[in-house]
């Protein structure tokens, strides 16, 4: 069975700027489509399917091939909206580590070998993530995204890795509140959007 082309709205080789791998060289590959709906989303562009040209795995797997990056980003939009089998297959052939960064929202499809979870209040993530995420990501947009946070680190498995991020346009405000709430409960960490500070993609 070949791959299928799904819509793409981007694709390009930086630095990952969030999370755990912050800092590491990888080519992200942004998918078309989402229907969770954040209304502080920074790629609300991502969210119509029909607006982006679907594009061959096999001509994305080229290009990361070309580039130096030590890992795969699949993000989007949501990714897992698409299943995902057949699709990471030639860029698995890369032997290169591939990643995903999704909401939860939809069934885990494929063989990721390093799945961030990041949870939004707009649709419920599905159970099977809070087992078997390695990194559990919740953007703060309001001071009672704290709690809200802690009671998915709370059915997290007690190797995955927890990341607090405020969303962009509160950073001032929210910067000094998770500091606080990371002091207060040091299982946290604190995930800054490095790439927006680095003005890089």
């Amino acid at each position: 069975m070949s791959a299928p082309n799904y819509p793409v709205m981007e694709h390009f080789y930086t630095l990952q700027g969030e999370g755990f791998h912050a800092g590491t060289s990888a080519y992200f590959i942004r998918l078309g489509g989402c229907d969770v709906g954040c209304h502080w989303c920074d790629v609300k562009e991502s969210w119509p399917a029909d607006q982006h040209p679907a594009v061959s795995v096999e001509e994305l797997a080229a290009a990361v091939a070309a580039s130096a990056a030590r890992i795969i980003v699949i993000t989007g939009g949501e990714p897992l909206m698409y299943p995902m089998e057949e699709w990471l297959k030639p860029l698995k052939t890369l032997k290169k580590p591939i990643h995903v960064e999704t909401s939860g929202a939809h069934p885990l499809t494929g063989a990721f070998d390093w799945i961030c979870f990041s949870p939004k209040k707009f649709k419920a993530p599905k159970p099977e993530f809070y087992e078997q995420a390695h990194e559990l990501k919740v953007v703060v947009f309001h001071p009672s995204d704290l709690e809200w946070a802690q009671g998915h680190a709370t059915r997290m498995h007690a190797d995955a890795a927890l990341f607090l991020q405020p969303e962009w346009s509160k950073r001032e405000t929210i910067v000094p509140l998770i500091i606080e709430y990371i002091k207060a409960h040091p299982e946290w960490r604190i995930s800054l959007q490095s790439h927006k500070y680095l003005n890089i993609p």
